[in-house]
C-alpha cells in the first residue's frame, strides 16, 4: 500500500470511528452543560494570559501552542470547515476535503490567536442557556465587557460531538465568522477554484508553529 493510499485509508478510518460513535444518542442533561464548558474554557485561557503575560511579550508565537492545547478541542473545526466552504465541499474531491479542513483549522489558530493577542484584561460573562434532554444543538449567548468601550455581544453555536459540546459557529456583534469566511472562500474559489483557495490558506498559515502531524482529519 503506498503512502498516499495509507494516508487516505487512515482518514477513512477516522471517519468511519466518528460516524460510529455518533449512533450512540448522548442527553444534553449527561454532559456539562455548553455555557459551563465555555465559561470554564475561557477562564483556563485567560488564566494562562495572566500568567505567561512576559512570555508571551517575549516569545509571541506561544499563544498559537495556547490556542492550540485550550481552545481547539472544544470546536468543531470539521463542521465549521463544511459550513465556510458551503455549496463548494460537495464539489471538492475527498484529497481537497482533507486538505481544506486541515488549513481551515490552521486559520481559526490564526484568528484565536490574534485576538487572544488583543487581549486587555477584558470580563466574558456567559449567559446559561435551558436546553431539553434531546436537544442537541444550542446557542449560549455571552458579552465581553470592555473598560473604556463598548459592551460586544459574541453568542456561540454548538452541538454535541463526541460526548461533549463543541462550537461550530460564533458570531460577533451580530455577525457569523462562518458567514464570513464562506464570503471570502466562494469569491476565491470563483476567482481560482479550490486548488487556488488551499494555495492561499497554505500561504497564509505557513507561520505557525504548530505540528500538523498530531491532529485528525474527517473528510
Amino acid at each position: 500500500m503506498s503512502r498516499v493510499h495509507k494516508q487516505m485509508y487512515s482518514a477513512f478510518m477516522l471517519l468511519l470511528m466518528a460516524s460510529t460513535m455518533l449512533l450512540v444518542p448522548v442527553r444534553a442533561e449527561s454532559i456539562e452543560s455548553p455555557s459551563d464548558m465555555l465559561k470554564r474554557t475561557s477562564d483556563d485561557v485567560i488564566k494562562v494570559l495572566k500568567e505567561k503575560r512576559e512570555m508571551l511579550e517575549k516569545e509571541p508565537d506561544l499563544v498559537y501552542q495556547i490556542v492550540d492545547q485550550y481552545i481547539l478541542p472544544h470546536l468543531d473545526d470539521v463542521t465549521m470547515a463544511k459550513l465556510a466552504l458551503g455549496k463548494n465541499w460537495r464539489n471538492a474531491t475527498n484529497e481537497q476535503k482533507i486538505a481544506f479542513v486541515d488549513e481551515f483549522r490552521d486559520l481559526l489558530i490564526r484568528t484565536y490567536s490574534k485576538s487572544l493577542q488583543e487581549f486587555r484584561d477584558q470580563t466574558i460573562t456567559f449567559f446559561p442557556v435551558d436546553i431539553a434532554s434531546n436537544e442537541e444543538k444550542a446557542i449560549v449567548k455571552s458579552e465581553i465587557l470592555q473598560s473604556g468601550g463598548p459592551t460586544i455581544p459574541v453568542a456561540y453555536r454548538v452541538r454535541i460531538k463526541d460526548n461533549s459540546w463543541k462550537v461550530y459557529d460564533i458570531s460577533i456583534d451580530g455577525v457569523s465568522l462562518v458567514t464570513s469566511y464562506r464570503g471570502t472562500f466562494t469569491q476565491e474559489v470563483r476567482k481560482s477554484g479550490i486548488d487556488g483557495l488551499l494555495l492561499l490558506l497554505r500561504d497564509k498559515n505557513a507561520v505557525i508553529p504548530v505540528d500538523k502531524n498530531t491532529k485528525e482529519t474527517e473528510s
